[in-house]
């Protein structure tokens, strides 16, 4: 009888494999050698699966897989491994290849411990050599681990991907001055637009990249538009000013490169994030702005309503089955709407009633201030197909409770309104886009001027625009979508360009601003009217 045996290989790192004799193949040889010596019990050698560099306590090994998959077709009936521990590190993975090996009659061999898996023996001493495999595999962990700590106690950085700002020399960061002035610009930045968004947008505007470096395999990495959340975790990051931190205990020790941020400048950015990030947290949970001030056409209340969805929260108005307002959006178009009317010429109101408003900086004011403002000013907003019509009660008495004495508001720009006798009336144009929650003011728009010959971004921007012109027509996403033979994604996405803020446009247009039709669609998502 014929016994079809494989052999298995297996090397934990990288190190030594471009020897011309290497680890692996001395475990190939010698199994090799054991399976000719057991001839005479009909041992035939059949094939060897080698996995390079990969760890033995995981079981995502690919040659392994294809083993394991070979004796399930019958292809393989024993496995003979140099020890047992190029096999597995880990008890409990191990009793599961054991019970797959026996499901499929197969047998185990290690050469230089002398046992095989078909005798009693040969398994007792088996599970006692593995314990100590995981036990050594987990002692050295640990002592991975221990060299980590202490290495960062005394300040040395231990590798990981290279921080723009600094370069990897000789396994040391080094400033690299061009990208340490970008550094201190970003940060700079921040302080002055007070938002991650807007510092991520900015970035992608001005040619701001992650670092961009290359690996010991030669692989280039990095140079993307940097994220919001890697925004983020740059700002946060203690390195620019000279510290090392240790994650596992939360420490920090001096370390050895040199700082290349102010640790002033660096306090500023931290105090303005955490603030930033408290004014968030007291704002989640409270009613939207116009709670019980919203209505549909018919006369229907919106009510508030979360939904959560992709690790995110959001907030809508909701009134009938099936519809919604995205809540942030309104309640953003309000706001505006309140700022643009008290920044209008207000003539034709009572002297009082025009003097209280130009006192009033709603646009500054905080949350709390604001939703006492709005929803004592507003005393009804409907919502019909295109258009949000605003319905405001002038109280002299409760504007005044709001007026700033230290501030006037000296502007007198037009702006359409009628004044009833209960009421000043605003109507403002919207485009509701059903399928990706937003709500666009059509009463923002610009001049586009074209001069770029990039005939891809022109493409893109030509069927961003015809979509816009019938959208503006049909408002019906859904037969658009249908007629245009396309999909949803892919048509908000060119709605979203569309929509892009225009002087964004006029940038990239003119050739302004250096983007490829991927890095153009990034930045519509965060660039609007």
């Amino acid at each position: 009888m014929t016994i079809k045996c494989a052999i298995y290989t297996r090397k934990s790192t990288e190190h030594g494999l471009d020897m011309e004799f290497n680890s692996l193949q001395n475990q190939e040889e010698a199994c090799k050698a054991y399976i000719a010596s057991q001839s005479f019990n009909g041992w035939q050698y059949c094939k060897t699966y080698s996995d390079a560099a990969i760890s033995g306590g995981t079981m995502e090994r690919p040659a392994l897989k294809r083993m394991l998959d070979d004796m399930a077709h019958g292809l393989v009936n024993t496995v003979v491994v140099y020890k047992v521990d190029r096999l597995s590190r880990s008890i409990l993975d191990f009793h599961k290849m054991m019970q797959y090996f026996n499901k499929y009659n197969a047998n185990f061999v290690s050469i230089t411990q002398s046992f095989d898996t078909s005798t009693s023996m040969g398994k007792l001493t088996l599970n006692m050599l593995l314990s100590f495999a995981q036990f050594e595999r987990e002692v050295s962990s640990e002592r991975v681990r221990d060299k980590i700590r202490a290495s960062k106690a005394k300040g040395i950085w231990m590798g990981g991907n290279p921080p723009l700002g600094y370069d990897v020399i000789n396994k040391k960061l080094i400033p690299n001055e061009a990208e340490a002035m970008t550094v201190r610009t970003l940060f700079e930045k921040y302080l002055e637009l007070q938002s991650v968004n807007a510092l991520t947008e900015y970035a992608v505007m001005h040619n701001i990249f992650a670092k961009q470096w290359t690996t010991a395999k030669g692989i280039t990495k990095g140079g993307r538009p940097i994220a919001k959340m890697s925004m983020h975790r740059l700002l946060r990051d203690r390195i620019y000013i000279g510290q090392i931190v240790n994650k596992t205990n939360n420490t920090t020790a001096p370390g050895e490169h040199q700082a290349i941020l102010p640790t002033e400048l660096f306090n500023r950015v931290q105090a303005a994030l955490q603030n930033n990030a408290n004014n968030k947290s007291e704002t989640h949970g409270s009613p939207n702005l116009l709670t019980g001030k919203l209505f549909n056409h018919n006369g229907v209340r919106f009510t508030n309503q979360r939904t959560c969805g992709k690790g995110k929260t959001n907030t809508h108005y909701y009134a009938t089955r099936g519809f919604y307002l995205p809540a942030p959006q309104v309640d953003e178009i309000a706001i505006k709407t309140i700022t643009r009317f008290s920044d209008a010429d207000l003539s034709a109101l009572p002297s009082a009633t025009a003097d209280a408003l130009k006192c009033i900086n709603i646009q500054n004011a905080p949350y709390a201030e604001k939703k006492a403002f709005i929803q004592s000013l507003i005393d009804k907003v409907i919502y019909s197909q295109d258009k949000l019509i605003f319905y405001l009660i002038l109280d002299v008495a409760k504007l005044q409770l709001f007026a700033k004495a230290n501030f006037i508001n000296q502007k007198s720009d037009p702006m359409e309104f009628t004044i009833s006798d209960r009421h000043i009336v605003i109507t403002v144009p919207i485009i509701l886009r059903k399928y990706v929650n937003t709500v666009f003011d059509k009463t923002k728009n610009g001049v586009l001027t074209i001069t770029d010959n990039n005939h891809l971004i022109l493409k893109a921007f030509a069927t961003a625009w015809r979509y816009r012109e019938i959208y503006e027509e049909c408002s019906d996403a859904d037969k658009i979508i249908a007629s245009e033979h396309t999909s949803p994604r892919q048509f908000y996405r060119y709605l979203d360009l569309a929509y892009m803020n225009p002087e964004t446009v006029n940038r990239i247009l003119s050739g302004e601003h250096k983007v490829n039709v991927k890095e153009l669609f990034l930045i519509a998502k965060t660039s609007k009217m």
